[in-house]
């Protein structure tokens, strides 16, 4: 089990166990109320297994139950302790105060009650929104002007989708949206910057089929994210060729003239040893200076030794937090974690939100994106 895994089912259990102790220390229940909360918690804790479980099992159907149930309780987790341990700061504040003062503050303190009913409410109604904001796709429009498109083409549109997370919980539905959105844009280059399939691929039959239908001028181009190993590369390939997608792991073309795009794996990669060898600086440096050049980058990390050897790198990853105020954690780990960042050297960096979701079918403040790039000729630039 990696490190990621072992953090995350700490940090998911350790949330589970306040969320329990809150719960008797309010509602105070019966020892069967109790011994079915805990069953309950311990089976919400191991779901993902459960999910993994059932679906190689072939019971997809029970499988999907499973992840809808088990990932949606995650993210009601998350938000009831995000808005549980705010007012316990606040009761905390004001005994220290009141004991610094020497006065008794618990009048405008809250009880045992209302400090679990209050941040229930609130997560429950969180939740529910957020279900909704989940599938409520917004256009990102990005206008960058540059000298480097030749004499002729005086604007090239690409339009980016990221980390979708095809699989048990966003399926075809979520994918014909996705798609009708990229459509109504009309692309001149399509690009998936990662994690278009989730590890439950098996979840979704055909939709090779249903990107197959997109097919803008000069092409269709993805890179791998950290799902696309967990789901299996090779099947992930063999449906991204059918859907007409040219896959780029440290590789680099140039298209008819017109624009270089450039990709390299995620460095999840190296976890399975199934990394391209290929550096990014070498990768980039082979291709012609004097044309646009797209970096595709599943995580939003800028080497500094490519800064001025691509024009623009598009990524994801980051769901922008998905939910509030997981936000504020993946901006630590990533400073740019969405919209656009003007680099040095005259290079870029986009990162989307992405157009899907892990995990929890839920999203706060952070709305589904497909992007739209417009290049547009300037000689001045």
């Amino acid at each position: 089990m990696s490190l990621f895994l072992i953090l995350f089912f700490f940090v998911y259990g350790t949330f589970n166990f306040y969320v329990f102790m809150k719960t008797k220390t309010a509602l105070q229940p019966g020892k069967e109320a109790v011994v079915f909360l805990m069953f309950f918690i311990i089976a919400m804790i191991m779901s993902p297994f459960i999910v993994r479980w059932f679906e190689k099992s072939g019971h997809e159907v029970l499988a999907t139950i499973t992840a809808y149930i088990g990932y949606s309780w995650l993210g009601l987790i998350f938000l009831f302790v995000s808005a549980s341990l705010a007012l316990d700061a606040y009761r905390f504040l004001l005994y220290a105060a009141g004991l610094l003062i020497r006065k008794d503050l618990s009048s405008i303190s809250l009880s045992a009650q209302h400090a679990f009913f209050i941040p229930l409410c609130l997560a429950v109604s969180i939740a529910v929104y957020g279900f909704f904001e989940a599938r409520q796709i917004q256009t990102e429009h990005i206008l960058i002007r540059t000298s480097k498109l030749p004499e002729g083409l005086e604007q090239l549109r690409i339009v980016q989708i990221s980390d979708v997370h095809l699989g048990l919980i966003v399926r075809e539905n979520k994918l014909r949206s996705i798609l009708r959105e990229v459509e109504k844009a009309k692309p001149d280059i399509l690009v998936s910057t990662g994690d278009l399939v989730d590890a439950e691929i098996c979840g979704v039959k055909g939709f090779e089929d249903l990107l197959s239908t997109v097919k803008p001028k000069y092409g269709k181009f993805g890179v791998t994210g950290n799902h696309e190993f967990y789901a299996g590369l090779a099947q992930f390939l063999g449906c991204a060729e059918k859907a007409g997608i040219t896959i780029l792991r440290g590789k680099a073309l140039t298209i008819e003239g017109l624009i270089n795009i450039a990709g390299v794996d995620d460095p999840a990669a190296l976890r399975f040893a199934q990394s391209a060898s290929v550096s990014e600086k070498a990768l980039l440096s082979s291709l012609p200076p004097a044309i646009f050049t797209l970096l595709l980058k599943h995580r939003p990390a800028v080497s500094k030794e490519s800064l001025g050897l691509f024009d623009l790198q598009l990524s994801g990853h980051t769901h922008k937090g998905q939910i509030f105020p997981f936000s504020l954690i993946t901006r630590l780990y990533y400073p740019v974690h969405a919209g656009l960042k003007d680099l040095p050297d005259g290079s870029y960096l986009y990162v989307s939100r992405g157009a899907g979701t892990w995990g929890p079918p839920i999203r706060f403040l952070s709305p589904p994106e497909v992007t739209i790039i417009d290049l547009i000729r300037d000689e001045k630039q």
